[in-house]
């Protein structure tokens, strides 16, 4: 029996193969070959997060050849991590207030492209590719932000740090103020999260709770 794809995405935007189910869907273009071998971390800059069911659509077979790759997230904390946003067709309402926080934050932009762009800039470093991080108050960050602490990707939760696993988030430990931190989800990303953002999949896994 085949074991599980290697499509499941990490706070840090790494594609990693686990059993493990995620509560979001979404892709980044084609980033496997015919033989579902992944063979690039990503296609393009549109970076989305859907639904995990949406209508009628039944997604399979899952990587097919020339397709985009399907990717799982463990909730939309982790997907806004790792620099994507919500889907225009699956999620729209979703989209649309997104924009509006968006137009707030970059009066000058406007439309999917400008996002993408600036979103791109914030997740990838242009030299090495790698998942671009910043620095920033670790008591300062809203809820639903990740940072790497000791090595690892942790979930901001109130007055706690929650590690981040495949299953879900496991072991607590306290957040510590006049810290600061390195910090994971891209500025443009915390900044939605600082004005308490809702939606239509679950920004947190229950583990957190």
């Amino acid at each position: 029996m085949a074991g599980p794809r290697q499509n499941r995405v990490t706070p840090l935007g790494e594609l990693i193969a686990t059993p493990a189910r995620g509560l979001v869907y979404g892709n980044r273009g084609c980033l496997h070959d015919d033989g579902g071998r992944i063979r690039r971390r990503y296609n393009g800059r549109r970076w989305i997060s859907c639904r995990l069911r949406f209508k009628d659509w039944h997604r399979a077979p899952l990587m097919a050849p020339g397709k985009f790759t399907e990717l799982f997230f463990l909730d939309e904390a982790t997907a806004f991590a790792a620099g994507h946003r919500p889907c225009a067709l699956c999620r729209r309402e979703d989209y649309n207030r997104f924009l509006s926080i968006w137009r707030v934050l970059h009066p000058e932009q406007s439309g999917a492209d400008t996002v993408d762009a600036q979103l791109h800039e914030e997740r990838v470093d242009p030299e090495t590719r790698a998942h671009r991080r910043h620095d920033a108050p670790l008591d300062e960050l809203p809820d639903g932000t990740f940072v790497l602490h000791r090595g690892e990707a942790h979930l901001v939760s109130g007055n706690s740090l929650l590690t981040w696993s495949p299953a879900g988030y496991t072991a607590r430990s306290v957040r510590s103020a006049g810290v600061l931190a390195s910090v994971i989800t891209p500025p443009s990303l915390v900044a939605v999260l600082r004005g308490g953002w809702e939606s239509l999949v679950p920004l947190l896994h229950p583990s957190a709770g």
